[in-house]
């Protein structure tokens, strides 16, 4: 069985999660307390020597970051309608990919980290910039369409998803946002949708 490690808390893990659980694969979580430092310790650094969360066990497959485990779930399990094969379509989802490793992580993620775990390395002032920049261009490219891609869900969407509905943690406000507020109504409508604390 698939082995998932990561934390409740954490958005990226939940990206993890949420793939598998609207690809309907049985999987067993592993919580990895990084309150109290489990990520760094020795027997974690063996699947993942960056020391992040999630990891993604499959056999004898170590997968880790969230963007790469989208990716392998899609391609393995989900098919093309998850992830195409085709050049065009995939160069448009792995934009979005980079978007949510950039500036929702930026923005949303930093904000979230500020208020919710009291990270106060983070420039908070910067973080709101970085969130009102890409919530902006979220909502107009979301104002013709239902989904990031390709006229239905993908892992852009997977990928994009928990920082940007997570927001509020970090107290940015979305009610200025409607089209994403409809498309995080949407995604929380997809068949086999699992929340975590927050949503």
């Amino acid at each position: 069985m698939i082995q998932l490690y990561g934390h409740e808390l954490s958005g990226n893990s939940y990206k993890a999660k949420l793939m598998l659980d609207l690809l309907k694969i049985d999987y067993q979580w592993n919580s990895v307390d990084v309150m109290a430092g489990a990520h760094k310790r020795s027997e974690f650094l063996a699947m993942n020597s960056f020391g992040q969360i999630p990891v993604l066990v499959d056999g004898d497959r170590v997968l880790a970051d969230a963007q790469a485990i989208l990716v392998y779930l899609a391609r393995q399990y989900g098919g093309e309608s998850w992830l195409p094969l085709e050049a065009e379509p995939m160069s448009r989802l792995v934009r979005w990919l980079s978007t949510a490793a950039g500036e929702v992580r930026q923005g949303p993620e930093f904000a979230r980290l500020y208020h919710l775990f009291k990270l106060t390395s983070i420039d908070i002032g910067r973080a709101i910039e970085k969130s009102a920049f890409i919530l902006d261009r979220l909502n107009a490219h979301l104002s013709d369409r239902e989904w990031l891609e390709l006229g239905h869900p993908t892992i852009a969407d997977v990928a994009v998803f928990p920082y940007v509905a997570l927001a509020r943690d970090g107290k940015i406000d979305l009610d200025s946002y409607p089209h994403v507020l409809a498309w995080i109504d949407r995604v929380k409508q997809l068949p086999g949708y699992i929340p975590m604390p927050g949503l």
